[in-house]
């Protein structure tokens, strides 16, 4: 597939069509085995010498106060890796932070299984370790997801490990009403899943549009998408253009612009952000858009950029670090 195309042309439409260029033991020596025990007894004499096993004594339980002293060590750290994974604010923090929260809740539930809790509150212990385990498993996949872009946000983590949150939740909450002890470390909900969309031709960011010129744009791909304008150093303007959609800008002011664009599904108002399926790139050519006035004429120019790839097109697409996407 040729690359996009770049035109630029006087009173009529410069196309600058945009797309993606795409054994067995020995016996035991040295005498005599021997026997021992209680005269009178039940057979229930130790092991032959030279072939002894022995077993670990079972550790004694804790007291109410170093069972709840053991649950206290833990428990901040495991509830501000959840509270800090659900305030992620973009892509790279939640990455870095899903990570951390595993850690966390992983080392959690490797130390509190080593505890012998009271006698009162074993089932519930219990329960609230393996509860651990499958959040910390849990985070370990969604890490993943994060990764390659298909979870986006805190919000979609946490639709994303609903029930494995709800379940730590509901042990932990077990627990704490049990004996009053410290094992409530999860303080947010998860959502439910959405797929939120704005209306073809949105704007979430507009300027002052006077000029004399438009830029097209066309999506045709499978996902929505936000196309960030940036002249100089701040944005321009974003609009929204739907899956198989296009959208006409007009009266776009003099200048030289760089476009950014962002796919995905499910549109977060608050966030201004996809919450999944998420992908960041920009053109690598920028758009100049010119008025010049004669005695006779006016003349300016109009562009159309299309964010896909197509037969023909002359310009390059890169991916963008999504810390450095124009927010």
């Amino acid at each position: 597939m040729a690359g996009p195309r770049l035109i630029p042309c006087v009173l009529a439409l410069a196309t600058l069509t945009l797309g993606a260029c795409s054994s067995s033991l020995p016996s035991p020596t040295g005498g005599e085995p021997k026997v021992s025990g209680i005269a009178g007894g039940n057979g229930g004499g130790a092991p032959v010498s030279g072939g002894t096993e022995t077993s670990s004594p079972s550790p004694s339980a804790l007291t109410a106060e170093e069972y709840k002293s053991a649950l206290e060590s833990r428990h901040k750290a495991m509830a501000g890796a959840i509270d800090a994974l659900a305030g992620a604010r973009s892509v790279k923090a939640l990455d870095d932070r899903v990570g951390r929260a595993e850690e966390a809740l992983s080392g959690a539930a490797d130390a509190l299984a080593a505890v012998a809790p009271p006698d009162a509150v074993r089932a519930q212990h219990d329960a609230y370790v393996t509860s651990l385990r499958d959040f910390a498993s849990g985070l370990g996949s969604t890490a993943g997801k994060v990764g390659a872009r298909n979870l986006c946000t805190s919000s979609a983590v946490l639709i994303d490990l609903d029930d494995k949150l709800a379940a730590l939740d509901k042990a932990g909450e077990a627990l704490q009403s049990a004996g009053g002890f410290p094992a409530d470390v999860v303080d947010v909900k998860a959502g439910k899943k959405q797929t939120r969309r704005l209306g073809n031709g949105s704007f979430i960011r507009r300027s002052t549009f006077n000029g004399r010129s438009s830029l097209e744009i066309d999506n045709g791909g499978s996902r929505d998408a936000v196309v960030t304008v940036v002249k100089g150093g701040s944005k321009a303007f974003s609009v929204y253009v739907r899956k198989n959609s296009k959208f006409k800008v007009k009266g776009v002011r003099d200048g030289t612009y760089k476009v950014y664009f962002t796919h995905g599904v499910d549109w977060d108002g608050k966030s201004k952000s996809f919450t999944r399926e998420c992908s960041f790139e920009k053109f690598e050519k920028s758009v100049k858009f010119k008025t010049t006035f004669t005695a006779t004429q006016i003349r300016w120019h109009d562009w159309r950029i299309t964010l896909h790839a197509i037969s023909g097109g002359n310009a390059r697409t890169a991916p963008v670090d999504p810390d450095d996407f124009p927010s």
